[in-house]
């Protein structure tokens, strides 16, 4: 007899639905089949049923955060069972200790964590019974028993699980030890929270602080465009004045000059330039391209995108969620065909049928072996769902699967962009730009917007001559880099520190998976914002307060490099693949850390803040204290209250409005009464003492509904 342990309940009751079977408490009983010829046992961890231990664990010194015992590292790492877990573990550990049971088998995730999972649950019930491992890719009726019939030995997966194991022990050393250093050294600054500092999550934090800084300290500067309308033989365009390649004038008086030359001027077609560009159909999908595309369509978070795959997964009807290849094998390619006629009976998907492209085969845009690691692209199965069935979420992702794989079966599309430049009066020169759609191919099934649309230009020839029909002077301010969605948040963590000046360095981590894995990237993101880290308000991401005095602290130090994650993804890659060793990452780990205590314990001396940073931060004994009102938030129009040190809007923690007024301006302290004022009417009354420049001044506080921001009034 056998014990089949998988990693979650439903996956434990997937497996077994294909069999002849009984459900228990906890776990599943098989009776006797042709592939389990004494039946088995089919039971389940609930996820991460086991735990790295405490520090206090190790050492009872540990316990108190102190400086004086760092850095804390364990001689040997322990893991113990998570305590509102422990039932499920003794219901695993009586089956696996039955003496009729003579082989388990390891069903968890066919990736690094799921390895982890079940070998630490083993390792934990002291199980010495041999061991084989289920590996597949997708949970259809079909490939569990082929997976079944083909079980892979215990030693074909090791390696994947010292991976994994390294990686949560250095992943502890990193966060104990630098979370305790600068929470400690952060406190005595005067800010009372707990920092929580990572591997993954610094390094992402840092890149989302970058974005921040660039879009506070950029000065926006007006610039002023000439837009001239053409009537060139009754065809009718406009265009852009340009002058070396460059629209925009830097002062208005220039632009108006410009349109005063050009107004009624005689004008000719200069040159006319047409070149055809013609466009692939997308890779099939992996996680962090799924999860960009659904936030980019659907403003779902990463989180929700995996969460709502890991349904269609564990229902059979699409392959391993957490993939990150967009490619297959020949064998997967060889099952396309069933699965398409499946769907070409679909009402929803008739329209695109009969596909013009009828095989991938020996398509190596889609089918490359080499490209195809633990899993292949993500695909819809042939076991498909009843569309009526899936919920809202569950149907518009599977869509997405459904309709990449259709559109890898059509032709390219191709399409015309024109470039014109037409000559006014013999010497101002205008540029128009157009595009027109020669072939749909793959956009047919792939509605995909462009940047910027171009219009469509209407048929013109060198030397045609018309009129300017109408100038005008259009004036725009330069605008700051925008925010990070959460979805190009996953794209940037996938390519974080590729693109650097070290050749070697660029060489390593261009084999790496940049700041995290298919499978982590969601969560970090989500933890960030459960750490107070970050907000998403309107699918953008800002760094609060709290980040911002982190990163600043932290600095240049390796901890907020993308590229020393990336390298660390290597090594952890490479003892996956063997070439390795376990013990020689954790002694660069100690060492690492080891050094960065010392340098940031001598730094912090050095650490300064500025004032808006420091009113800006909210201390934990503010976060749910009672608040007196003192009027309607200018931005949102909710409650605007009085928190200690500044004036904030109560709809922070839930919609993460960001109205906020620090109560101590250029060293003048306002007072509720000109808050009040402020809010209600606009602005404030004449304020006496503010300090700048060594000399004080008087001054009104008014709220600029434009900028949304405060600004000085001198009277």
């Amino acid at each position: 007899m056998k014990v089949i342990i998988a990693e979650k309940p439903d996956q434990g009751s997937t497996l077994a639905s294909i069999f002849k079977h009984k459900k228990q408490s906890g776990f599943i009983e098989i009776f006797p089949n042709e592939i389990f010829t004494k039946g088995a046992y089919v039971t389940w961890a609930i996820g991460h049923l086991c735990q790295l231990v405490s520090p206090e664990k190790y050492e009872p010194t540990w316990k108190k955060w102190s400086l004086d015992t760092m850095p804390i590292i364990p001689e040997h790492f322990q893991y113990e069972v998570t305590k509102d877990k422990s039932k499920q573990f003794s219901i695993i550990k009586k089956l696996v200790s039955i003496p009729e049971v003579t082989e388990i088998i390891h069903a968890g995730d066919a990736g690094r964590e799921g390895e982890l999972i079940i070998r630490n649950i083993l390792r934990l019930t002291n199980c010495k019974k041999p061991m084989k491992r289920l590996w597949i890719s997708s949970l259809t009726a079909n490939s569990i028993r082929d997976g079944f019939n083909k079980l892979l030995n215990e030693d074909h997966t090791r390696s994947l699980y010292f991976e994994a194991y390294t990686r949560a022990c250095a992943d502890w050393v990193v966060g104990m030890n630098a979370s305790r250093l600068y929470s400690l050294l952060l406190q005595k600054k005067g800010f009372s929270d707990v920092f929580s500092v990572g591997r993954v999550q610094t390094p992402t934090l840092a890149l989302i602080v970058k974005r921040e800084l660039e879009i506070a300290n950029f000065k926006s500067e007006p610039f002023w465009e000439v837009i001239a309308q053409f009537d060139i033989n009754g065809k009718k365009y406009t265009g852009k004045w340009q002058n070396d390649g460059e629209t925009r004038v830097k002062t208005k008086a220039m632009a108006e000059k410009v349109a005063a030359f050009c107004r009624e001027k005689p004008a000719e077609v200069a040159e006319v330039v047409s070149e055809r560009k013609e466009f692939l159909p997308p890779l099939l999908y992996n996680l962090s391209v799924l999860q960009a595309d659904a936030n980019k369509r659907y403003k779902f978070s990463p989180k929700k995108t995996l969460d709502v795959l890991q349904k269609l997964y564990q229902k059979g009807n699409v392959s391993y969620p957490r993939s990150d290849s967009r490619y297959v094998t020949k064998e997967e390619a060889n099952t396309f065909p069933e699965i398409l006629n499946k769907l070409s009976q679909k009402n929803d998907y008739q329209s695109y049928f009969p596909l013009p492209i009828q095989t991938l085969t020996d398509n190596k845009r889609y089918v490359n072996e080499k490209k195809v690691t633990d899993h292949y692209a993500i695909i819809p199965t042939e076991q498909l769902p009843n569309l009526d069935k899936l919920d809202s979420d569950e149907k518009k992702l599977y869509d997405m699967i459904v309709k990449s794989l259709i559109a890898a079966h059509y032709t390219k599309a191709i399409s015309e962009y024109t470039t014109v430049k037409t000559l006014v009066d013999g010497r101002a020169v205008f540029q128009s730009k157009g595009k027109v759609q020669i072939e749909e191919g793959w956009r047919k099934v792939l509605q995909q917007k462009e940047a910027e649309d171009e219009p469509v230009l209407p048929k013109l020839e060198q030397g045609e001559q018309g009129q300017t029909a109408k100038v005008e002077v259009k004036e725009s301010q330069t605008q700051p880099p925008k925010r990070y969605t959460e979805g190009q948040l996953i794209t940037l963590m996938k390519t974080a520190g590729r693109h650097i000046e070290d050749k070697e360095l660029e060489k390593v981590l261009s084999r790496t998976e940049g700041l995290g894995t298919e499978a982590t990237r969601a969560g970090i993101i989500t933890m960030l914002k459960d750490r107070q880290y970050i907000d998403v308000t309107k699918n953008l991401v800002y760094a609060k307060a709290k980040a911002m005095i982190l990163i600043e602290a932290i600095g240049q130090e390796i901890l907020a490099s993308p590229e020393m994650t990336a390298k660390w993804e290597q090594k952890l890659k490479e003892i996956s693949e063997g070439s390795f060793s376990p013990k020689n990452f954790m002694e660069q780990t100690t060492k690492m850390i080891s050094h960065l205590i010392s340098i940031t314990i001598n730094k912090s001396d050095e650490w300064v803040f500025n004032e808006e940073l420091t009113d800006s931060f909210v201390p934990r004994e503010y976060k749910k204290s009672k608040a007196t009102k003192v009027g309607i938030c200018k931005l949102c129009g909710g409650a605007v209250i009085d928190l200690g040190s500044f004036y904030g809007c109560s709809n922070y923690q839930k919609t993460g409005c960001r109205f906020s007024l620090s109560k101590k301006i250029k060293g003048k302290t306002i007072p509720q009464k000109q808050m009040k004022k402020l809010l209600t009417e606009g602005a404030t009354e004449l304020i006496e003492g503010f300090k700048g420049n060594e000399k004080e001044f008087s001054a009104k506080l008014k709220w600029d509904e434009k900028e949304n921001r405060v600004q000085f009034v001198y009277s």
